[in-house]
Order: structure tokens, then C-alpha cells, then sequence
């Protein structure tokens, strides 16, 4: 069964429009985690817009099953990450001023970059995916690099679908196909919902993570935590 990791960015997008600690980062990330969630994904800006760095650390010793931290490998994040030592470090090429993420790595641009952070986190025993789109020469690239796995961007996948658009799928099978036989671990995220992930997952061979934030806790304003888990749980099967 694909592991469902809960990012919780969004929580910590509510608690600082008040400036207090309602809701709690922490507490909600211990609850996911009760109500079968198999993960849990951070990501912190420079800008702490969302989720702080502090609650990096504050997550560390209450996050049981895997800890995805996800960011651009800027020194302030490598550093970060190196002291804390989750379970997987996800590689995104953010620009400082992006409202979300919002394209994957060069592969081959930034190969010698990218290897050279890669293997800094692997020597420290931390699992490292990239960011990726979906296209094959990229996932070739990744291979190349060093990482573990990658995370395929979905957005493209999750727009074309809403729109009927199901061939909107190949370019993410393709890409899995080829991951799968260089050995490269396969995860993906961004836009994938309720309405979408059932499809994604039946065509997507391999598929080990998921990391699902913005639509899940949008359901779950309608529908409630524990049960839009447990849907996305049945639909991951």
C-alpha cells in the first residue's frame, strides 16, 4: 500500500494569521498520526510564512512514523535537516517568493549541485528524494545524481484530470516505469485529492509515498480529520 504523509504546512498557515498557537502544529501532527496517517511533511520557507523552523525541531521527538521534510537546500535548511535527521529530506527548487511549489528540478543543470547536497544528507543516514516533472530525462538525471527517490509534481496530472482530461496520466506512468527499473523509489505530491488520487495511484506503478496538504485539510473542513484520512487510506490500497 502507497504511505499517506500528511503536510500540515496549512495548520501552521492558520495559527500564524492569529499569532498564537491555535491550532497546535504539534498536537495536530499526533493526531494524523492516531487516525492512520503513515507520515507527516514540513515545509518551511526562509520566510517562515507557514511552518517555522522551530517547529522543526518541535515535531522531531512526536513524529513516530516517517518525517518528510521538504525545502530548498539553502545553508540555513541543510543545517537544519543535518541536526534534526528525519526520515526523508524532499529537495525543491523553490524560489523565496513562490506562493507553493511550483516546478521540479534540472536534473542535469544542477547536477553537480544536487550531488554534492545529495550526498551530504545520505552520509548522515537521511533518505533523499528530489522534486521532479515528468519527464524522462529528468528522472534519468536524478539517477545520475545520486538520490534515493524522486517526487513527481502532480499539478499538471491533477488540472488536466478535473478537466476529463484521464491521458493527462501517461508522462507520470512513463516516468515511474523508468524510475522503477533504475531503481529509483517513486513518491508524489501537489494537487492530488480525494477526487483524483484513486486514478493516479491504479497508474502509477510503484508509487511509495504520497504527500497530500492543501486538499486534504480543505476536506477535511467539511468532512472531518479522522475520516478524510481514512478515505485517502482506502482510496491508496
Amino acid at each position: 500500500m502507497t504511505k499517506l504523509s500528511v503536510n500540515i504546512n496549512k495548520i501552521a498557515t492558520l495559527r500564524n494569521s492569529r499569532g498564537g498557537d491555535v491550532p497546535n502544529v504539534v498536537q495536530f501532527a499526533k493526531d494524523v498520526q492516531i487516525f492512520g496517517a503513515e507520515g507527516v511533511t514540513i515545509h518551511p520557507r526562509p520566510d517562515e510564512r507557514h511552518i517555522r523552523y522551530q517547529d522543526a525541531y518541535d515535531l522531531k521527538p512526536e513524529v513516530y512514523t516517517e518525517y518528510n521534510i521538504e525545502g530548498n537546500p539553502i545553508p540555513k535548511f541543510v543545517d537544519m535537516a543535518l541536526q534534526i535527521k528525519p526520515t526523508q529530506v524532499t529537495l525543491v527548487p523553490d524560489a523565496e517568493d513562490a506562493i507553493t511549489s511550483n516546478a521540479g528540478w534540472d536534473t542535469v543543470k544542477h547536477k553537480d549541485f544536487l550531488v554534492d547536497v545529495i550526498k551530504e544528507f545520505k552520509n548522515n543516514g537521511i533518505r533523499t528524494s528530489i522534486f521532479v516533472d515528468p519527464e524522462l530525462h529528468q528522472i534519468e538525471g536524478a539517477k545520475e545524481i545520486g538520490t534515493d527517490r524522486i517526487e513527481l509534481y502532480t499539478e499538471a496530472f491533477a488540472h488536466q484530470y478535473g478537466l476529463g482530461n484521464e491521458s493527462a496520466i501517461k508522462p507520470y506512468a512513463d516516468c515511474a516505469d523508468l524510475a522503477n527499473t533504475l531503481g529509483l523509489g517513486v513518491n508524489a505530491g501537489h494537487d492530488l485529492s480525494l477526487d483524483n488520487i484513486a486514478f493516479f495511484k491504479q497508474n502509477i506503478s510503484g508509487l511509495l509515498e504520497v504527500s497530500i496538504g492543501h486538499a486534504l485539510i480543505s476536506e477535511s473542513l467539511y468532512m472531518g480529520i479522522e475520516n478524510v484520512i481514512a478515505q485517502y487510506l482506502q482510496k491508496l490500497k
